[in-house]
């Protein structure tokens, strides 16, 4: 229950020059919002290389070329895969050749062995060459296959659809895949859809959602904003310099192609929107009048609400208890209590009187010269003795 209450207040000389500042309950938006910096670049990229070395003998793709999954972009010179090839497929005949032979001899000893006429150890001996010729057969099965996938490796077909970024070599440049794959080139699949990676510091990442609003801006094109959204917050943590910071993906539509990969975004994100709500500014809920300093003849009607507004009618400071939504410090939501439009009290401003003022200023300068009357007293005085 509020409990209202009128105070008369002392002493007018304390009000002397104080103004009240006033706000307007209204319609509007509140929003906190979250910045950082980040990168642009394509949702999907592809690093293509090879796995066999060689001599890069063709190139048919350059850079902002548009290739489709499946084109050849490039190949190595052959000649030495192809002969490895042939001397894969030579070997394989000799050892099928060999495993005709092994098999008869086998099938030779085994029926003399069943007649008794050869010795369990000669029987064994052709079983074993039998088998080895079967495992050798294998074995060059699977060199030839080696040796045709090597030369497979040889045409460079891009994977996706996409559009060429960098091109790592040129004609007649020699590459060699000893020991990792080397990165001819990075073909990005769709430039028309490309994301944001950001870095927001840890004292901030809790309030970033996945789906939040976004917008973001490229020195490139500083009149710009640029729309996202908030698609992956990423849980692996970046320490750098004692800074630690979490990675958070954002969508960035770029169908007219302005966004280029590599670009800096200075980002927003807005952590909180509420649109079209009541609003006040928040620095009136926190004030209160000073009984000890309004005018004598001003009252205060209380309540002991502990969230309130203020309003002044005359010369009754009267409060309207109220209810909040969120804030983001500044300006707070009012879900109840007061109506759009409502001049609340936000603050109190303190002045002098002309008065005051002159007064003040006289103490202030010991080189203002006193009185005149007090100077002929003191003249008159000296001349009498």
């Amino acid at each position: 229950m509020a409990l209202t209450a009128t105070l008369l207040l002392a002493s007018c000389s304390k009000k002397a020059g104080i103004e009240y500042e006033t706000t307007t309950v209204e319609q509007g938006n509140i929003s906190t919002t979250v910045t950082a910096t980040g990168t642009i670049e394509p949702v999907t990229s592809v690093e293509v290389g090879t796995q066999v070395s060689g001599i890069v003998a063709k190139i048919y793709v350059d850079y902002n070329s548009e290739v489709k999954a499946g084109q050849v972009i490039a190949e190595l010179d052959k000649t030495n895969l192809t002969s490895e090839l042939a001397s894969q497929r030579a070997n394989l005949t000799s050892v099928q050749s060999s495993l005709q032979y092994q098999k008869a001899n086998y099938e030779r000893q085994k029926s003399l062995y069943d007649k008794g006429l050869i010795s369990a150890n000669d029987y064994e001996q052709a079983r074993l060459s039998y088998v080895q010729a079967q495992q050798q057969l294998t074995t060059a099965q699977q060199n030839v296959k080696r040796a045709e996938t090597n030369l497979g490796y040889a045409t460079i077909t891009s994977p996706i659809n996409g559009v060429v970024l960098s091109k790592a070599v040129e004609e007649g440049q020699t590459v060699a895949a000893s020991f990792s794959t080397p990165t001819l080139f990075t073909i990005a699949q769709d430039l028309t859809d490309m994301r944001v990676i950001a870095d927001i510091d840890e004292a901030d990442i809790g309030e970033v959602k996945e789906g939040q609003r976004v917008t973001f801006t490229v020195d490139a094109f500083p009149a710009d904003v640029f729309q996202g959204t908030v698609t992956q917050v990423r849980q692996q943590a970046t320490t750098e310099s004692n800074v630690v910071t979490y990675e958070v993906v954002i969508s960035a539509p770029n169908a007219d192609l302005k966004l280029k990969p590599g670009l800096t975004a200075n980002v927003t994100i807005f952590t909180l929107e509420k649109n079209d709500v009541l609003t006040v500014a928040s620095k009136a809920l926190r004030f209160s009048p000073n009984e000890a300093l309004i005018a004598e003849d001003e009252t205060i009607q209380g309540t002991e609400a502990k969230t309130k507004l203020w309003v002044r009618e005359g010369k009754t400071f009267r409060a309207i208890p109220v209810q909040t939504g969120v804030s983001n410090g500044t300006m707070t939501e009012i879900t109840g209590g007061i109506k759009a439009g409502t001049e609340v009290l936000a603050d109190m401003i303190f002045g002098e009187t002309p008065d005051e003022a002159t007064g003040s200023q006289q103490k202030s300068n010991p080189f203002m010269p006193g009185p005149r009357n007090n100077r002929n007293q003191k003249n008159n005085t000296s001349a009498k003795k």
